[in-house]
């Protein structure tokens, strides 16, 4: 993403504000606007021409082997455009490698693919480490107006709409066994 010299001034404004707190002036946040604007517009442009990136590439790829060069290319500008190569896209490069441009493709796509999937794990095992690991606690502070040691707490009413918590053995009620049919010389043919 490239900006202009009218947006780089803006961006550097914003950052100068962020780093050394001031009042800002009107004019300085419509310019921040229209410049966050212009940026989720831009996110927004690269994600639709990704998506046609990819549809075109699916189109490709099922018209195979015929489209051959055409799909290799639209692989290439996908994988540049920082898109994983999907399984669908390995699986093709595998029935085509005895083209050398096929095999070439695949070993590209085969150590990017590896990576992504690297990333992927990384970022989950790290996900699940953070999460496990036990946050200190922090200190708590006495705020002045709150509870003496004398005060002792008081038990507040019930109020209408509170219902009592059920116990197991009313939301999950015993199973009751089957009752099995009566011996077959008790059976009275109707």
């Amino acid at each position: 993403m490239a900006f202009s010299a009218d947006e780089l001034r803006v961006l550097r404004r914003a950052l100068a504000i962020a780093l050394h707190p001031a009042p800002l002036q009107d004019e300085d946040v419509q310019d921040a606007l229209r410049l966050a604007e212009s940026v989720d517009e831009a996110v927004r442009e690269a994600g639709r021409l990704r998506a046609f990136l990819l549809d075109d590439l699916a189109r490709y790829r099922e018209a195979l082997p015929g489209s051959l060069s055409g799909y290799l290319e639209l692989l290439d500008e996908a994988l540049t455009a920082g898109c994983d190569p999907a399984a669908d896209d390995l699986a093709a490069l595998r029935a085509l490698r005895r083209n050398p441009a096929a095999a070439a493709m695949l070993a590209r796509c085969q150590i990017l693919a590896e990576r992504s999937v690297r990333a992927r794990l990384a970022r989950v095992s790290q996900a699940t480490s953070t999460s496990a690991a036990v946050a200190p606690r922090a200190r708590l502070l006495v705020l002045s107006g709150g509870r003496s040691a004398g005060d002792e707490p008081k038990p507040t009413p019930p109020t209408p709409a509170e219902r009592p918590v059920p116990k197991p053995s009313e939301v999950f009620p015993p199973r009751r066994r089957p009752v099995p049919p009566p011996p077959p010389e008790e059976r009275v043919a109707g």
